[in-house]
């Protein structure tokens, strides 16, 4: 899937939901704008990369085939 960086300062937010079984969900953003979608694969932890409803986190956005999703997604 091609990716290109919309920002180089990372961005931080509130996820809004995840599906641990599907592996991904959104995160809304700090400042509005569009709900940015979330892949496991970005979660930058180690062992079972999950998030929880709610949870602050600190990301990149890249611009996906579908819309924005989030890149190095950092629990806070």
């Amino acid at each position: 899937m091609f990716c290109r960086k919309e920002k180089d300062m990372p961005q931080q937010g509130t996820v809004k939901w995840f599906n641990a079984e599907k592996g991904f969900g959104f995160i809304a953003v700090d400042g509005g704008g569009p709900d940015v979608f979330v892949h496991y694969s970005a979660i930058q932890s180690s062992g079972y990369r999950t998030l929880d409803e709610n949870q602050r986190v600190q990301f990149e956005v890249t611009q996906g085939n579908r819309g924005p999703q989030a890149d190095q997604v950092v629990p806070l």
